[in-house]
């Protein structure tokens, strides 16, 4: 059974680029929503694996639903997705729980073994001195 993901961006040609990234790698249970309050009620009703979010958004943006995500739940894989000069917000976002990170405009590999990576991480497994926030 394919992993389920939800994409959280509010321009259509990214959702569009990350989904067509995941049905070549295979991942076919894939849900999109523009912002961050659409994801937090999504998240909560469908419990996907893993979320890509974006951090600038109308509505809520990503760092608001990540932490709205991980009080609901604390074991919730939330990739962020930034632009570059954001990295402030990228440490916030990983302070707040994120697992990951990917700088836009980001390489179709790096976006793939990101993915792979934390889904194959057990609940619970990573401990928060095994996070770091590099330049990527």
């Amino acid at each position: 059974m394919s992993p389920k993901i939800m994409i959280v961006d509010d321009a259509m040609f990214m959702r569009n680029k990350i989904k067509k990234i995941l049905l070549a790698s295979g991942y076919e249970d894939i849900i999109e929503r523009s912002n961050g309050r659409e994801a937090v009620e999504s998240y909560k009703e469908h419990h996907p694996d893993l979320v890509t979010m974006d951090i600038i958004m109308p509505d809520m943006d990503g760092i608001a639903a990540l932490a709205q995500i991980i009080a609901f739940d604390p074991e919730a894989k939330v990739i962020m997705i930034t632009a570059m000069g954001q990295q402030r917000m990228v440490v916030d976002a990983i302070k707040g729980g994120a697992m990951d990170f990917i700088t836009k405009p980001f390489q179709e590999e790096k976006v793939k073994e990101t993915i792979r990576q934390l889904l194959l991480i057990e609940p619970g497994v990573m401990e928060e001195e095994d996070m770091t926030v590099e330049d990527r």
